[in-house]
């Protein structure tokens, strides 16, 4: 996905409200850090020594964030939109590929048709007979609106729609078809469709029964615009805000899901590249994403066909209200959110500037504190920094929350429409399945096999000629084979297995009884998807339809088609998350058994453990939350199956699948760096001047304070240089500080957190090394985000048992603040030196 560049940021900020929000918190911010400097070298020069350096470098800083940082924010907004739409353009025409390939198949199977071919031949059956032949077969494979016999002159021999009748065809595709050995494939206007403006026809040539000449073709003509209906529709934007479109190789609309918006025929602009640049069409930007077929099974689709989706600028970045960050546990949000620089990186710079913006203003406060004459100069000063800094703060804060909210919204929604797009492959390839056992069941040579009740050796030879040949043209089955009225299996592919030969053998009690039942050749019966000797003991679907008698509906046996589950199941999986990085999907039932998984470690028929509510959604619906999934943060999406065309539909077959997809961003999290900020605001309204000041910090949610005469400042945690020498749990390594006299030094640092519970910290952008002095001594401590330096009246400190009593303690104090609802752990440094035994020995620089 191209960069956005400065010029462009212009185009897009007009519509992207919370960004024009942080920009000028940006601004304002940058122009506060200038007036202060300017008022600190003016008024205390001496006094602001030591700090002007530092605020001199967040001036810096924050003048480069003003500009690098909104880039940032605009350039993440602009690729979620084109992520979300880019995925639509390419599902709409993967979909579309994977159901031509099979009308493929279908065209070069149908060709070579005995009844038909002898038709055609001249050879036996009548115009009534095989049209009512072509029929069934319609009826069964109903993606066809016209099936039609030509001979080799193009005259029309039969067709199934008698609503347009044709008498020939003049169409340069009867002769394509009639020297090529392969199926032609025609997108056009065409005198074979009259009653269409153009129309999609898969046509194979038809050879002599006995001779093997060229006789005629047959042509399938597609429901095109049926099915792309149905397409946007089951996956196009419900609220209207983009159009979805399918485009021919010279970018001209061959079919769209908004014909007032955007009509077949217009050619647009096509963004394959992923640029992030606005298109014009109609006088209107818009941000569009092109996708050309990946091809499936090696067939690429019509030449040049391409899917679409375009949205308006002006409504891309809007809309979509969500709440997801309230509908979130607080810890599991916060947690996530710690795993910001690895899923959003603007938004991890963002909270690295706020946390910037916190440790120069805790730094001036704790350089003046308990500081008086001159340097109150400087204080006033920093107090405008503070009070500028918290007001800012707040401005960053709803920065970070609505650029967090705008993430997991489009990685929610993004969940949902992949688990969308998994279930409907499923049943869309399950239907094709359900089409192909009862088609083959009238198979005229099996008929009269079965009818007869003895079928002998020659017999059963031919049979097997007969599903061996489809077997070879329909791989996604790994065995076909025909039992009589016993269920008795009489003719099989692949007919041996570990346990020797299936012929002989009979299907369970159960199928028979079903297979034994059904009363048309519209209906079939699908096994459980469980563990079956016909599948090497592995589970799957197996597809039956009855044989019946000829003319007549007495069922004389049954044909079983194995569907191959592990590697098709398996492929539908993988193709719909291969551009999605580390996520893992899923196929489970109602009960929340797999039925097919790209997770190793979660094999076909284990439990996945999905909650109850998103096992009962209805069919067609889909749902998304954050959940914990193998100890890590991750988005879940689902959806339920909910047939294709009239299969899970209409035609009494009920076997609800739900498509799960997983995408983790990152170890759970226990411990924080930081806690609630805006229920640790401090009151200090009833505190005297000459009461003690303390720095305080966050450690795991905790808050805690060291008395601020014994800080000296704050440093970013990442400044942390580790050594291998000494090694000792608590010692994290060294950090470099200034030292009056000695110039550059270096101090070790220590885990606080892990001195005070035992459990090493956990360091990210919010931590930070409190350098702490005690006599000639100076030493680092790692703690979480920093706080605030404040004072606290005597009366709100009481010291603890242990502090008082011989040996000391670590928590020396708890300081009862804002009428004893926030309570602060007070650290005693000079017990800590002496828990510490020997921290001073010499510093080694890294």
């Amino acid at each position: 996905m191209s960069q956005i560049t400065p010029i462009q940021i212009d185009n897009f900020l007009p519509y992207m409200r919370d960004v024009v929000r942080c920009e000028q918190s940006l601004h304002e911010l940058n122009l506060m850090w200038r007036i202060i400097e300017s008022s600190a070298k003016m008024n205390c020069p001496v006094e602001a020594k030591s700090i002007l350096p530092t605020m001199a470098a967040t001036r810096v800083g924050f003048n480069r964030l003003e500009k690098e940082l909104v880039l940032s924010l605009v350039q993440e907004k602009v690729a979620t939109v084109l992520n979300e739409i880019g995925t639509k353009a390419q599902y709409v025409i993967d979909i579309l590929v994977r159901n031509l390939y099979e009308r493929t198949a279908d065209v070069g199977f149908l060709a070579t048709d005995k009844e038909l071919c002898a038709f055609v031949a001249g050879l036996s059956g009548n115009e009534d007979k095989i049209r009512a032949r072509l029929r069934a077969y319609r009826s069964k494979y109903t993606v066809y609106d016209e099936i039609i016999l030509l001979d080799v002159d193009g005259n029309v021999l039969v067709q199934i729609n008698q609503e347009t009748p044709i008498e020939g065809s003049l169409d340069p595709l009867i002769q394509r078809t009639l020297v090529s050995d392969q199926y032609v494939e025609t997108y056009r206007a065409t005198d074979l469709r009259p009653n269409k403006d153009k129309a999609l026809i898969y046509s194979k040539r038809m050879l002599h029964p006995e001779t093997g000449a060229v006789i005629g073709l047959l042509c399938l003509c597609f429901n095109f615009v049926e099915e792309m209906a149905g397409v946007f529709e089951s996956h196009g934007d419900p609220s209207g805000r983009s159009v979805m479109l399918l485009l021919d190789g010279d970018n001209c609309v061959i079919e769209t899901s908004d014909q007032r918006w955007i009509p077949v025929g217009a050619v647009l602009p096509v963004n394959r590249d992923a640029q992030s640049n606005l298109m014009i069409y109609g006088g209107r930007e818009y941000l569009i994403r092109t996708f050309i077929a990946d091809g499936y099974q090696g067939y690429m689709g019509p030449a040049g066909w391409q899917g679409q989706v375009m949205i308006p600028v002006e409504i891309a970045f809007t809309g979509k209200e969500t709440n997801a960050l309230k509908a979130l546990d607080p810890r599991v949000a916060r947690g996530l959110l710690s795993h910001a620089q690895s899923f959003c990186p603007p938004l991890y710079e963002v909270m690295n500037a706020a946390s910037t913006i916190r440790r120069v203003v805790w730094n001036g406060q704790v350089m003046t504190a308990g500081q008086g004459g001159e340097l109150l100069k400087l204080k006033t000063i920093l107090d405008q920094i503070s009070e500028t800094g918290t007001r800012s703060n707040e401005l960053f804060a709803q920065s970070i929350n609505d650029l967090y909210e705008t993430v997991l919204a489009s990685r929610l929604q993004d969940s949902e429409f992949v688990s969308h797009l998994l279930v409907d492959l499923l049943d869309r390839n399950l239907y094709e399945r359900s089409d192909d056992c009862r088609w083959w069941a009238v198979t005229p040579e099996l008929r009269i096999a079965l009818e007869s009740g003895a079928v002998d050796s020659k017999t059963v030879t031919q049979m097997t000629d007969i599903l061996e040949y489809i077997n070879k043209l329909y791989t996604v089955y790994t065995r076909i084979f025909v039992y009589d009225c016993h269920g008795k299996i009489i003719a099989s592919t692949s007919p041996i297995n570990e346990n020797g030969s299936i012929i002989g053998t009979k299907i369970d009690d159960l199928t028979l009884a079903q297979v034994m039942g059904l009363r048309t050749e519209q209906d079939y019966y699908v096994s459980p998807f469980v563990p079956d000797a016909l599948y090497g003991n592995a589970p799957t679907y197996i597809y039956h339809a009855a044989i019946m008698a000829t003319g007549g509906n007495s069922v004389v046996g049954g044909i079983g088609i194995v569907f191959d589950s592990a590697p098709e199941f398996f492929a539908m999986l993988q193709g719909g998350i291969s551009t999605k990085g580390e996520v893992k999907a899923f196929y489970i039932n109602r009960q929340g058994r797999i039925i097919s998984s790209t997770d190793p470690s979660r094999p076909v028929g284990s439990i996945l453990e999905v909650e109850a509510d998103l096992l009962a959604l209805p069919n067609g619906k889909s749902a998304s939350r954050i959940v914990i999934h193998d100890g890590n943060y991750s988005i879940l999406g689902c959806s339920v199956s909910n047939g294709y065309r009239e299969f899970k539909v209409t035609d009494g077959y009920k076997e609800d699948v739900i498509a799960v997809v997983y995408d983790s961003f990152g170890e759970v999290r226990e411990h924080f760096s930081s806690g609630n900020d805006s229920a640790s605001i401090i009151d200090t309204y009833f505190v005297k001047t000459d009461d003690p000041e303390f720095a305080t910090f966050f450690i795991d949610e905790g808050l805690f304070s060291i008395e601020a005469e014994h800080v000296l400042e704050a440093l970013a945690a990442s400044e942390i240089s580790s050594v291998s020498i000494g090694g000792r749990t608590e010692r994290v390594g060294v950090i470099s500080i200034q030292d009056d006299s000695k110039g550059k030094a270096y101090a070790w640092v220590f885990d606080l957190g892990y001195l005070l519970s035992g459990i090493p910290s956990v360091q990210d952008s919010n931590s930070q090394v409190v350098i702490v002095e005690c006599g000639h001594h100076k030493i680092g401590l790692l703690v979480g985000a920093l706080h605030s330096v404040a004072q606290f009246n005597e009366s709100q400190i009481t010291f603890t048992p242990l502090a008082m009593g011989k040996n000391g303690a670590l928590i020396k104090q708890i300081i009862k603040a804002n009428n004893g609802k926030l309570l602060i752990q007070g650290v005693d440094i000079s017990y800590l030196l002496r828990m510490l035994s020997n921290p001073f020995e010499p510093v080694i620089a890294p």
